[in-house]
């Protein structure tokens, strides 16, 4: 293992905060592997770079030789996490949970290292409480400490409703750090109640606390919102190089770094470089590519990362139309949005219709606004989605 000092630096890389210092590191001074944990709850199934960046703190902690536990909220999946919501959330079915705990088990690996990764669920254990214990477990926590938490507290005062069920989500998410007896938990910073939670109720367990890391949440394709795939400002993990590479080239100038230093392992000096290059006047553009190129070499290859660029400047600059285009074949009058969802072209509906709405979704070289807009067989013509995805009807 590495020095203290040494893995701390690594550690505290992209970290907000890490409650507390001190006693991280003192866990390191035990110079033994320290049990690390992350929880998910599969609530959608696919993962985007919002999802990596406390994805790749594990992968280094694995490195440092620590033991992962990716724990999939199998069972808190059902209740939904009600962080941030301002009222109360619709819970998934444990078909909808099960499926989706099943994709990101494809998916983490991408980043994390299989031979070092342990995949629990918390169903093990909670479906495995009977009322007394559950009983016991609210007796180690306080209404009026659970109303501290920002979004019930304003749910309280706003009068609206609250349902137990809500309540018991950051306990048993606190349970899972007591079952684990982890050293220390990772989420992001809009999970930091509930990861305080934890370190409560290991104490009163009577066992050493873990340690907290929070983790900033990415901001997606438009530099505002927090990366989602309801909002389509996403970069999922699991798309074509192309689209990974063309989205990444449309983030604004100013995520630039920020994604470098969350999302590549381009070391720090070298980032600051760049920083200080685009404030001189360089070109934005040059450091994107880079930044394109890295992350598509990551959940690609080399040789798709060799090839992205100049596609991109042939489909984009030039106004070209990429070689491997797909092609679906009309078998008779189709709706143009049944098209798409069929050629997967969009995930869903919905996004389908926000893609017709913004005047995303063109027919040759017109524009298609109309949800029921039929395609007739007969024909053959390029269907253009938002800005990088093409589709040969015929």
């Amino acid at each position: 293992m590495l020095s203290v000092e040494q893995q701390f630096e690594i550690i505290s890389r992209g970290v907000v905060e890490i409650v507390p210092v001190e006693e991280l590191k003192e866990k390191l001074k035990k110079d033994k592997p320290l049990v690390v944990k992350f929880g998910a709850d599969p609530s959608a199934p696919d993962l985007h770079l919002g999802h990596t960046v406390p994805l790749r703190k594990l992968r280094q902690f694995q490195d440092l030789g620590h033991q992962v536990n990716f724990l999939i909220g199998d069972f808190t999946g059902m209740i939904g996490d009600p962080t941030g919501k301002s009222s109360t959330r619709k819970r998934l079915t444990r078909e909808e949970v099960a499926q989706n705990a099943e994709t990101y088990k494809k998916q983490i690996f991408k980043i994390l290292d299989p031979e070092k990764t342990k995949i629990v669920f918390n169903s093990h254990w909670c479906g495995e409480m009977k009322f007394a214990d559950v009983l016991e477990l609210t007796a180690h926590y306080t209404v009026a400490r659970l109303l501290e938490r920002e979004d019930f507290h304003k749910r309280y005062t706003e009068g609206k409703p609250i349902s137990m069920i809500e309540f018991m989500y950051p306990l048993i998410q606190g349970y899972d750090s007591v079952e684990l007896k982890a050293d220390i938990e990772i989420g992001g910073t809009d999970q930091k109640f509930n990861l305080l939670v934890g370190r409560d109720l290991q104490r009163e367990y009577g066992q050493e606390a873990q340690i907290i890391l929070t983790m900033p949440l990415l901001e997606g394709t438009d530099g505002v919102n927090k990366m989602s795939k309801s909002l389509g400002n996403y970069i999922g993990i699991s798309e074509e190089p192309g689209q990974i590479f063309g989205k990444v080239m449309s983030i604004p100038d100013t995520m630039i770094a920020k994604y470098f230093e969350l999302l590549t392992d381009v070391p720090i000096p070298e980032i600051r470089e760049m920083e200080a290059k685009m404030k001189a006047g360089e070109n934005p553009r040059n450091f994107k590519v880079r930044l394109g190129k890295t992350l598509v070499a990551q959940y690609h290859s080399q040789d798709e990362s060799e090839k992205v660029e100049d596609e991109f400047n042939r489909v984009f600059r030039d106004k070209g139309i990429p070689d491997d285009i797909e092609v679906f074949t009309l078998t008779g009058a189709t709706s143009l949005i049944d098209i798409l969802i069929a050629a997967k072209t969009v995930p869903s509906k919905s996004e389908a219709r926000r893609l017709f709405q913004q005047n995303a979704v063109s027919v040759g070289s017109d524009k298609v606004t109309d949800e029921k807009y039929l395609m007739q067989p007969g024909t053959e013509v390029i269907v253009k989605v938002g800005k990088r995805k093409f589709l040969k009807v015929k």
